[in-house]
């Protein structure tokens, strides 16, 4: 709330309100007649409270409308809300769940990372509530025209982040000395220092002829070596950068998820991340 507040405040946007919630696990086990009544009171709740909170938004000058959703199916009925108000942001929270819950069931915050056609912004904590240092992390390294689009995108929607908010903006690419690397050589090569130099070499020169389309300093750039699912939380964290924007790709049906990356720095991220999708 803090955050979408913010934004608003800063981009004259309209807000509206959801509340996702589900009956506690000792309630499903009412009958039929008491867990509908049950429902129903929950539901009224919910509902006083968000006539409450746009009440209080809109004595702030920020126009907010409470909206109804059906639990059943909150990623169908999230989605169809945001086209129906053609929304230009999801913000929510971040729900951390176990590794269990995971492997057995794919949390909502996931299902939106892979579903979500609009910008989705997860927050965990929002210590500064307009964002006021925003890192894009971009993938330079795959060989892929969609991947290419996708970098492009976030850093787009990073740029117009950071002007609205008045931010800083920083690009980092995280990259991995990788066998696709030896695809190009003429004879088998070793790891020596002189090769990974040359390496890294290039991904300095991809991320420096990249941002410098966009016209990012080039002090604002930063080239780390490591797997990107660690590299970009650690240092997110580190220089206490306010929102992490990031790519998804998610193709239907394959074994690859582009965007795991993202879904494995979501619960890794102290502050917040904004999802673009490709």
């Amino acid at each position: 709330m803090s955050r979408a507040q913010a934004l608003a405040k800063a981009t004259g946007a309209t807000l509206h309100l959801v509340v996702l919630s589900q009956l506690p696990s000792r309630l499903i086990t009412l009958d039929q007649m008491l867990r509908s009544s049950a429902r129903k009171q929950d539901a009224e709740h919910r509902k006083a409270w968000l006539h409450e909170q746009a009440q209080a938004l809109g004595e702030q000058g920020i126009t907010a409308y409470p909206e109804t959703l059906d639990d059943d199916d909150p990623l169908k009925d999230l989605i169809r809300l945001a086209q129906l108000h053609r929304v230009e942001m999801l913000i929510k929270d971040i729900r951390h769940e176990t590794v269990v819950s995971r492997a057995l069931l794919t949390p909502l915050d996931w299902q939106l990372l892979r579903r979500c056609p609009i910008p989705l912004h997860l927050v965990a904590q929002a210590e500064a509530a307009l964002p006021a240092r925003v890192l894009a992390a971009v993938d330079l390294v795959e060989h892929d025209a969609a991947v290419h689009r996708c970098n492009d995108h976030v850093l787009q929607a990073a740029q117009v982040l950071a002007q609205r908010c008045k931010a800083q903006l920083h690009v980092l690419q995280a990259y991995e000395p990788s066998p696709s690397f030896m695809a190009y050589a003429a004879a088998p090569v070793a790891w020596t220092d002189e090769v990974i130099e040359e390496v890294t070499g290039r991904a300095r020169e991809r991320l420096t002829r990249f941002a410098g389309h966009y016209g990012i300093k080039p002090d604002h750039l930063h080239l780390i070596r490591g797997a990107a699912r660690s590299v970009v939380s650690e240092y997110a964290n580190q220089h206490g950068f306010d929102v992490v924007v990031m790519g998804t790709i998610y193709h239907e049906g394959l074994a690859k998820v582009i965007g795991s990356t993202t879904e494995q720095t979501l619960y890794k991220v102290h502050s917040s991340l904004l999802a673009i999708h490709g």
